[in-house]
């Protein structure tokens, strides 16, 4: 199959999503599928002749996101000359737009992965209010509607899309992650390397460091931590705004000797921080799957979290890690951790679960999945493929989908003055 993805954040930039879409997308190719990738510029950015670079605004509203210009002849020609089989959208917005532009011209089939909790990033816009969160939830639903199929990276967010009014087919799919590559990391190595001592309790967490990731919470929790455990040191991965107001919070209740901030981690340094840990912490309620948690547990690493969206489908209290309510206090969160960091025969029992429960976010396992519901889109499909489609055909297909796209949009900004049956959905 000939696969075109199109991604409104991609490597270099660190994060889930990005992650994701370069996991999905080597798997495929590793598969002997074609893949072509349209995503932003972005600062730092290798130059590959299976990716479309599409000029962007760099740093959008200070964030570490690229929000790609209009350039529609560029990505057509660029789609055209492909040929795609199947295009794979992972936003629904922006190229999300342009993916299902595509799409439809050509006839072909179109899978989207809600990634995100979108309405609890309106943060990075400007004007952030209650109207506009509104206005995210809408439109994610509207776009979900106008896709084959929608892909979930766990129950709750299958169950949140039904309850918001999504009709397509809904397919869960976790993003997979490479188990051996996680369980093979150098911890011993990445210690000396960073100047923490062998015998330790390392305090791990690594991610963006963004609002939205409830980390200032986190960073008292860990504080208590180590202010009452002067050896129990915390391993800081990942940068972002936040960081200077995280590592402030740190520092109130712990010495300078137990922060290890390393920044950003990729390839070999990031498989060795996670086995150079004793236990991951994890606190963000914006979720949907929680990538970092299966590469940890890859990594034979407990989880301490709060319970959360994208969490509590891979954290088993008592057996893989300790997962509190989402509503826990620092103080709480910071008890449990000393007890897990403490309790040896606790620590080797959610050790070895942990490997386990990696197990089932394989890349190999959930890569199968996508492909089979690839082929079986594609299938339904093939009838159109046979037709050759004139300039009139293309014309028509155009007008229609600029037509759903604006109802789409329409929908989206009558959710900003009043609520729809998507947006009285609660979910926690």
């Amino acid at each position: 199959m000939k696969i075109a993805m199109f991604t409104n954040t991609y490597l270099p930039h660190v994060g889930g999503v990005a992650r994701s879409v370069k996991t999905l997308e080597d798997a495929c190719r590793a598969h002997g599928h074609e893949v072509r990738v349209i995503a932003p510029e972005f600062d730092g950015q290798e130059e590959s002749p299976d990716v479309l670079r599409v000029p962007a605004i760099q740093h959008f509203n200070g964030s570490d996101f690229s929000v790609q210009l209009p350039v529609p002849n560029v990505i057509r020609d660029y789609i055209q000359d492909f040929g795609p089989d199947l295009i794979h959208s992972h936003h629904p917005f922006l190229l999300g737009d342009a993916a299902l532009r595509e799409a439809r011209k050509m006839q072909i089939p179109i899978v989207f992965t809600h990634h995100t909790l979108y309405e609890r990033y309106t943060h990075y816009v400007p004007l952030d209010s209650p109207a506009l969160k509104r206005v995210a939830i809408q439109l994610a639903t509207e776009y979900c509607n106008l896709c084959d199929e929608v892909i979930a990276p766990s129950g709750s967010i299958a169950r949140l899309l039904r309850e918001r009014g999504v009709t397509s087919p809904i397919l869960v799919v976790p993003t997979g992650i490479d188990i051996r590559f996680f369980a093979a990391g150098n911890g011993r190595q990445f210690r000396k390397t960073h100047g923490i001592p062998q015998d330790a309790k390392v305090i791990g967490h690594i991610g963006r460091l963004a609002k939205e990731k409830n980390l200032v919470f986190l960073a008292e929790s860990i504080a208590n931590c180590l202010k009452q455990d002067p050896k129990a040191v915390f391993l800081l991965g990942g940068d972002g705004d936040d960081r200077d107001e995280i590592l402030a919070t740190l520092r109130h209740g712990a010495g300078r000797h137990q922060i290890h901030a390393v920044g950003k981690l990729t390839g070999q340094n990031l498989a060795d921080a996670y086995a150079a840990m004793d236990c991951f912490v994890f606190a963000s309620q914006t979720e949907t799957q929680g990538l970092v948690l299966a590469e940890a547990m890859a990594a034979g690493k407990p989880v301490v979290a709060l319970d959360g969206p994208g969490v509590r489908e891979i954290v088993s209290d008592g057996e893989n890690g300790l997962l509190l309510a989402g509503d826990a206090s620092s103080a709480s969160f910071s008890d449990s951790l000393s007890r897990i960091l403490h309790d040896a025969e606790l620590l080797r029992f959610c050790s070895e679960h942990a490997r386990h429960t990696a197990d089932n976010y394989s890349t190999e396992r959930s890569v199968r999945r996508v492909l089979h519901s690839y082929e079986q889109l594609v299938e339904g499909y093939g009838h159109l493929g046979e037709v050759d489609l004139t300039r009139w055909d293309r014309l028509l297909s155009g007008i229609g989908v600029e037509w759903d796209l604006l109802v789409e949009k329409m929908s989206a900004a009558s959710a900003a003055v009043m609520r729809t049956p998507a947006t009285k959905v609660h979910f926690d």
